[in-house]
C-alpha cells in the first residue's frame, strides 16, 4: 500500500493556494521585465542569506553578495564556506530533479560539502532537534531513513493533490524524518521550492526562506504543533501563507536605488529590515554604514518601517537602538 503522510487541507489551505494562484501570474510578468536578472540575482542573494541565518549563519547581505562577486570576507570559515556551498546548490537547482532521491543526496553533498563529514549520505546515527539544551523532537532511527524518505517520494510523485499542497507537506515530513546529520533545513527548504518550480519556474526566484526567516519562531512552532497533532495542515496552512506573503511583496520589487541597489540589487526597504534583524541594537549611522547608504536614505526607510510597526527604537535617544518589534 502507497504511504499516505497524515494530514488534512484546511480552508484557509483551499483560499490560499486559490490567492497563490493567482498572484503567480503577476510575478512572472514583473520577471518579465527589463531589470529581470537583476532581480532573479538579488532574490537569489536573499533567499541564501536568509536560508542560513536561519540555521545560525551571522553573514550579512553584503558580506553574501561579496562571496558570490568573488571578493575577500573577514568572517569565520565554517560560515564562508556555507555561503559558497548554498550558492553551489542553487546554481545547480535547475538540474535537480524534485521526485528523485539521487539528486536529492546530490544535493545535499553539495551543500554540506567539506562542513560535515557523509555529505550526500542518510545519517547512519540518532538525531534530535533542540531548542537550547530541550529535545523538541527524536527523529525515527537512523536503520528506517531509506524507506522512509523512499515512501515520501513514492508519495509525492503519484499523489494527486494539488503541488502547493505536496511542497508543504513533503517540507514537514521531510523536517520530521530529518534524513542527514545536518543540513536537514535548509536542504528541507531548498526542496520545496524546486517542488513548487514544476508547477512554475519562478518560483525559483521567489525567496520564500526570508519570509520563513522573518517567521523564523513561527516556522519552528508550527512544525511542533503539526507533530503535536500528528497532521501537518497547520504546517501547511504557514507555509502557505508565507508564499503569498512572498509574491505579493516581491511581484512589484524595484532593484534601483543606490549603485543599482542595496547589497547588489537587493530591495532596499527589505534590506534595512533583514538587518535590524540579523542586528538588533544598531544605531542609524551603524546601519547606514553597513548597507552603504546614504544617511538620509535610511532614515527615509527607517520611518517608514517604524510607521508600519515593523521596527522600534528603544533606549534613550544617545544609546539606544532600532529593533524588530516582535523581537
Amino acid at each position: 500500500m502507497t504511504y499516505q503522510p497524515p494530514f488534512t487541507i484546511s480552508s484557509r489551505a483551499v483560499s490560499l493556494v486559490a490567492e497563490i494562484s493567482a498572484l503567480v501570474e503577476r510575478y512572472v510578468i514583473r520577471l518579465e521585465q527589463r531589470d529581470a536578472l537583476k532581480l532573479r540575482r538579488a532574490n537569489r542573494i536573499k533567499t541564501i542569506h536568509s536560508s542560513l541565518a536561519i540555521e545560525g549563519n551571522t553573514l550579512s547581505l553584503k558580506q553574501v553578495t561579496d562571496i558570490l562577486d568573488g571578493k575577500r570576507v573577514i568572517a569565520p570559515l565554517r560560515e564562508i564556506q556555507e555561503v559558497k556551498n548554498a550558492i553551489a546548490t542553487y546554481d545547480l537547482a535547475p538540474t535537480l530533479d524534485p521526485f528523485s532521491v539521487k539528486d536529492l543526496l546530490k544535493a545535499h553533498g553539495t551543500m554540506m560539502a567539506v562542513l560535515v563529514d557523509g555529505a550526500g549520505n542518510f545519517r547512519t546515527g540518532g538525531v534530535g532537534v533542540f531548542v537550547g539544551e530541550q529535545v523538541i523532537h527524536v527523529a525515527p532511527p537512523a536503520g528506517q531513513v531509506p524507506q522512509l524518505v523512499a515512501n515520501l517520494f513514492d508519495w509525492l510523485r503519484n499523489s494527486k493533490d494539488h503541488l502547493l499542497i505536496r511542497s508543504c507537506v513533503f517540507h514537514y515530513e521531510f523536517e520530521f524524518i530529518h534524513p542527514f546529520a545536518d543540513g536537514n533545513g535548509r536542504t528541507g527548504r531548498l526542496w520545496q521550492s524546486l517542488i513548487l518550480a514544476k508547477l512554475n519556474p519562478v518560483f525559483l526566484h521567489l525567496p520564500v526562506e526570508t519570509m520563513v526567516h522573518d517567521n523564523q519562531n513561527g516556522y519552528y512552532q508550527a512544525i511542533n504543533d503539526s507533530t503535536a497533532k500528528s497532521d501537518s495542515c497547520i504546517f501547511i496552512d504557514f507555509m502557505l501563507e508565507r508564499i503569498l506573503d512572498a509574491l505579493k511583496q516581491h511581484q512589484d520589487t524595484s532593484v534601483g536605488g543606490v549603485n543599482g541597489g542595496v547589497n547588489g540589487g537587493v530591495n532596499e526597504l527589505d534590506a534595512v529590515y533583514s538587518y535590524i534583524r540579523q542586528h538588533p541594537g544598531l544605531r542609524a549611522n551603524a546601519i547606514a554604514e553597513a548597507l552603504a547608504l546614504p544617511r538620509r536614505t535610511l532614515e527615509r526607510h527607517l520611518g517608514q518601517l517604524k510607521k508600519s510597526g515593523r521596527i522600534e527604537f528603544r533606549g534613550a535617544p544617545k544609546t539606544g537602538g532600532y529593533y524588530c518589534k516582535d523581537m
